[in-house]
């Protein structure tokens, strides 16, 4: 399964996930992560489907791309405070996109996600994604990828704050976001750390968490 495909069935997850009824009725409720409601934890899960239309739209970037590794590297909201500028506005704007509500969001991500099944078939996974919001570009297939590391984690939050399982991922999707969580995982903790996460219950460390 390419990336591409990898990512449409994760997206399909995902607004699989905000059609569910236990998503609509919690809507205004806290959600399992601090300072998110609900609605607010669904507009951010969904604006990571939004997110690819810029890339598809515009023509490919001239800009070599970075990679992926680098592009967290170079992210100043992994370690971003709660209460500061770049995680309140993070929130802020997940809150914006849930106000028009449960229903008219699923129809937009349903209705975005049918368009790029259709746009993404006829670009490569090489083609150059430039992100305005960074400065730097990332290749499709290094892009893609990171909006399903996105969809991952927030589809558990999502799943978890409204008591349902987060799903499963396909097998290529699941591949290629643990291939690099590992990646960061190690560059932000040290192979032994992972290793003996891994293998070695009495010399675990205590978290060998990325974000």
């Amino acid at each position: 399964m390419s990336l591409k495909n990898a990512y449409l069935e994760t997206a399909a997850q995902a607004v699989a996930l905000l059609d569910a009824p236990e998503v609509a009725a919690s809507w205004k409720k806290t959600s399992a992560l601090a300072q998110w409601t609900v609605g607010g934890l669904a507009g951010h899960l969904a604006y990571q489907i939004f997110s690819v239309d810029p890339a598809l739209e515009a023509p490919a970037s001239e800009q070599e791309p970075i990679p992926v590794l680098e592009h967290y590297a170079r992210a100043v909201w992994i370690d971003a405070p709660l209460d500061g500028e770049i995680s309140s506005g993070i929130r802020a704007k997940g809150e914006g996109i849930s106000s028009e509500g449960v229903r008219l969001l699923v129809e937009r991500v349903n209705a975005a996600l049918d368009q790029q099944r259709t746009d993404l078939e006829e670009v490569h996974g090489d083609w150059v994604v430039f992100m305005p919001q960074t400065g730097w570009a990332l290749s499709l297939d290094d892009f893609l990828v990171t909006r399903m590391v996105e969809l991952t984690v927030h589809m558990d939050d999502l799943a978890v704050s409204v008591g349902l399982s987060a799903p499963d991922l396909p097998g290529a999707a699941l591949d290629a976001v643990v291939a690099l969580l590992t990646g960061l995982a190690v560059r932000r903790h040290g192979q032994a750390a992972l290793l003996r996460a891994l293998t070695r219950a009495e010399r675990a460390p205590a978290a060998i968490n990325v974000f």
